[in-house]
């Protein structure tokens, strides 16, 4: 019986075998529509997200925002620091993924061209009801300053200024726009580039002097709250209707939706309020938190429906701690019991500036006078009996005909070009600032040759002053004497000043023994040891110093237009910031030319004594 059933089966073995293949192409194909549309979850490609932050403190909370939702689902952000123009030029490269500040429509310009090639993508609107345009402080406006057409009437009081942001900035181009155009009567007006904090720093200088000022101002930001600021009416042709009323967007590279369906889902959920983004602002800019730190407070769940984790499990928004104390557990305790180096400083130089503000408004008004004296006094000679007199005196100091010819072409190409202005202004910050340094540093560099210990105590801190970035110098001194030439010119002076003590201290140290002791054997007092004898054979190394001096302080220039100082290195900074490569190259040919002329005209410096 067993044997017949088993023959039995086997025999039916092919059609039971092709049922259950039938039946599992069945389940296959039903599986997919059985199974969570996003389960999937995104590719191994999309699990990098390489955002971009143009540095504005909106922009950087919502990035930062956005940053540590992807982390609680498993992507790996990675923030760049970059421009607007460079940012859309990286979204068309596919360098960037994503961008969340764009401003439109003060954006327009910047983003249609890449709209028209289909290289970037429109997400939506993530956040309604934002402004920007010009604002003043509401003592001005009660003065009577409420219109773009009532700044002209104020040019004295305003110093002929207008307050922006970094160079490159569509804010500041609308500005430069009605410069240029003369509009409202603007022609005469300059417009001060520095950065969000600088110009803030100096609306908060403006604000404690009563003092009126017109700056760039939006909402959502904390200015709103901590100063009582009004925004002026007329610039609806310059910024837009509705106090320059604003809608800010996502954008994407081509096709990352459509690569990336997870990520695409979360972005097209992703949106925030004025209110809310002016929180995480607050506690960036006010309470001092890290952007991840501010950002964990501010999260939506509804950001997360019908999105999962990377690897396709469910999200979770747990919060968790953000990347600055991401590791170990040990590292994790340690950080966050770190020693209160940075508030300590911050508390230094705030009681510095509550209780010496008189003083640092006299140093101020000193150096920057100084400047721009003469900076007039340049701009005031004609520029052809200038170029003249700077080929006569390469002529005088190297008596080469060839050197001076040189001299003339180089100063009429930069004419040519259209940095004439900027290369004055250049020119008086160098001269102030190397003047400065050498005043300091020989007189510093001949008492340390004379007394080693001096030496032995300034060696640790000339070698802080000379590796210490440059960028730290501007924090302090942007915060003491506010934008304009002076932190330029304070922090140039900071970064030279080691060559005149360093090659002083080596040309007196080297001064022959024989000659001091005949000095002394003659009865030759230290004065007149150091006036008769060690000063003339120490003179080669010393003016070597004052030249290197110079060339460092030239070498500067881009610094000090990031703190509003202007000269060569606005529109380098400029071009940077807009991706113009032949702004850039114009400009840092100019500073190149000017270098090479300052050189010539101090290399009589390095031939010692005839």
């Amino acid at each position: 019986m067993t044997s017949r059933r088993w023959r039995a089966s086997r025999g039916r073995g092919p059609e039971v075998r092709a049922r259950l293949l039938a039946l599992l192409a069945l389940a296959l194909l039903a599986a997919p529509r059985l199974a969570p549309a996003a389960a999937a979850g995104d590719p191994l490609a999309c699990r990098t997200v390489r955002l971009s932050d143009v540095g504005w403190t909106d922009v950087t909370a919502t990035t930062a925002l956005f940053a540590g939702v992807l982390r609680d689902l498993g992507y790996r952000p990675q923030i760049t620091l970059l421009s607007v123009p460079v940012t859309f030029a990286s979204l068309k490269s596919h360098d960037i993924d994503v961008f969340l500040g764009n401003w439109m429509p003060a954006q327009y310009a910047d983003r249609q061209a890449y709209v028209e090639q289909h290289s970037i993508e429109i997400v939506r609107a993530n956040l309604v009801g934002a402004k920007y345009t010009l604002a003043v402080p509401a003592y001005t406006y009660d003065a009577g300053l409420k219109d773009f057409a009532d700044i002209v009437r104020f040019a004295g009081p305003l110093g002929g200024a207008i307050y922006g942001i970094e160079a490159g900035n569509d804010g500041n181009r609308h500005v430069l726009e009605m410069i240029a155009r003369n509009d409202f009567g603007l022609g005469q007006f300059k417009l001060i580039e520095s950065s969000e904090q600088g110009m803030l720093a100096a609306v908060e200088r403006a604000f404690a002097a009563h003092q009126p000022i017109v700056f760039l101002a939006w909402d959502p930001h904390p200015m709103n709250m901590r100063f009582d600021l009004r925004y002026l009416t007329g610039g609806d042709k310059t910024f837009g209707p509705n106090y320059g009323g604003a809608t800010v967007h996502t954008l994407t590279r081509t096709g990352l939706s459509a690569q990336c369906p997870n990520l695409g889902r979360l972005l097209a959920n992703l949106e925030f309020t004025p209110r809310g983004e002016s929180e995480v602002m607050n506690a960036i800019l006010n309470e001092h938190q890290t952007p991840e730190a501010a950002a964990l407070a501010w999260r939506h769940a509804h950001w997360l429906e019908g999105v999962t984790r990377a690897n396709g499990k469910p999200p979770s928004l747990t919060g968790g701690e953000p990347g600055a104390l991401r590791g170990g557990a040990f590292e994790r305790w340690f950080t966050a019991h770190k020693l209160p180096f940075g508030p300590g400083v911050a508390a230094v130089i705030e009681a510095v500036k509550a209780h010496g503000g008189p003083f640092f408004d006299a140093v101020s008004a000193l150096i920057g006078g100084a400047v721009r004296a003469l900076n007039a006094a340049l701009a005031a000679l004609p520029s052809p009996l200038l170029i003249l007199g700077l080929a006569l005196l390469g002529w005088l100091t190297q008596r080469s005909l060839a050197l001076a010819a040189f001299i003339a072409a180089t100063l009429v190409f930069i004419m040519n070009q259209g940095y004439w202005a900027q290369t004055l202004e250049t020119l008086s910050l160098v001269i102030v600032a190397a003047l400065a340094a050498s005043l300091i540093g020989v007189p510093l560099g001949i008492a340390s040759a004379h007394r080693p210990r001096l030496y032995a105590a300034l060696r640790p801190v000339l070698d802080l002053m000379q590796t210490l970035p440059t960028f730290v110098y501007l924090i302090p001194t942007l915060v003491l004497f506010g934008l304009g030439v002076v932190p330029a010119l304070i922090s140039t002076v900071i970064f030279a000043l080691p060559a005149p003590i360093r090659l002083t201290h080596l040309g007196i140290t080297g001064v022959p023994r024989s000659l001091v002791e005949a000095g002394e054997a003659f009865g030759a007092t230290r004065w007149q040891l150091l006036t008769k004898i060690e000063l003339p054979s120490a003179a080669p190394h010393i003016l070597a110093g004052v030249t290197q001096c110079i060339m460092l302080s030239l070498s500067m220039v881009v610094i000090g237009a990031l703190v509003g100082a202007g000269g060569l290195g606005v529109p380098v900074v400029r071009a940077l910031n807009t991706v113009q490569v032949g702004m850039g190259f114009e400009a840092g040919l100019a500073i190149v030319l000017l270098a090479i002329v300052l050189d010539r005209l101090t290399r009589f410096a390095r031939r010692g004594p005839r």
